[in-house]
């Protein structure tokens, strides 16, 4: 039986126009640190000739190449939430909890947490994952447990961390991370420095190169630039509070 937390009643109450903002980097706009992060990053970009960014690329194309699909051990799995179309999973959530479901029979997960909140429809992520893996043949041995408060891969990780706690106790267990081959690096990027024990799993067979996926990877470098820039500066200037943001 799924263990839920903090599902919401209904919607977070916003206009249509506002909805698209509150998700990804946009919502970070009107913070300063951040901000400055980000021109940080462009002088180093710029400083460097762009090749720490192609050092980042090739740090997503790795991973993504490299990955398996399945856990190397036994491990909690944590998957990845997608925003859903007219509230059911689109192709890369469907992916990840395929990918889930796979380990799950094959027996490489004691049990599994399905991250994601609301992304503008009535269900959020977590439930609507729940809902497509139970219809799907979800092994009923293995529990499902729910994280329904996050709207990014920050929050997916920093509330799975809370919750893991709170079952555990204050040490954590090994996790894998379920989620598209182009996302697992800025992924296992940010487990890490929240102190997880944490496997990259990739959420399709194979890697595929079409055109989509190449850009997909290329945005996720440049975040993953952004993000470890943006750390390395608040360490050198002893900004506690921008160096608290991902800790």
């Amino acid at each position: 039986m799924a263990q839920t937390a903090g599902l919401p009643a209904t919607p977070f109450p916003m206009s249509g126009l506002l909805k698209p903002l509150r998700r990804g980097v946009w919502r970070y706009l009107s913070d300063r640190d951040i901000l400055l992060a980000a021109l940080v990053t462009t002088l180093v970009f710029v400083g460097s000739l762009g090749l720490v960014y192609v050092a980042h690329a090739v740090r997503v194309w790795r991973l993504a190449r490299h990955s398996p699909a399945l856990s190397p051990s036994r491990r909690t799995l944590l998957v990845f939430g997608r925003r859903l179309v007219d509230d059911r999973p689109e192709h890369d959530f469907i992916s990840r909890l395929t990918c889930a479901r796979d380990n799950a029979r094959s027996g490489r997960t004691d049990r599994v947490l399905l991250l994601g909140g609301m992304s503008g429809g009535c269900l959020s992520e977590a439930e609507a994952g729940r809902r497509w893996l139970v219809a799907e043949g979800w092994p009923a041995e293995v529990p499902l447990l729910l994280e329904q408060m996050s709207i990014d891969s920050l929050e997916n990780l920093r509330h799975a961390r809370e919750l893991l706690r709170h079952d555990a106790g204050a040490r954590l267990p090994a996790v894998g991370l379920v989620t598209s081959r182009y996302h697992l690096a800025r992924c296992m990027y940010l487990a890490r420095r929240l102190g997880f024990d944490a496997a990259p799993i990739g959420a399709e067979a194979r890697l595929r190169l079409d055109r989509r996926y190449v850009l997909r990877m290329l945005m996720e470098a440049g975040y993953l630039m952004w993000i470890d820039t943006g750390m390395r500066w608040a360490a050198l200037i002893g900004n506690r509070r921008m160096a608290a943001r991902i800790s």
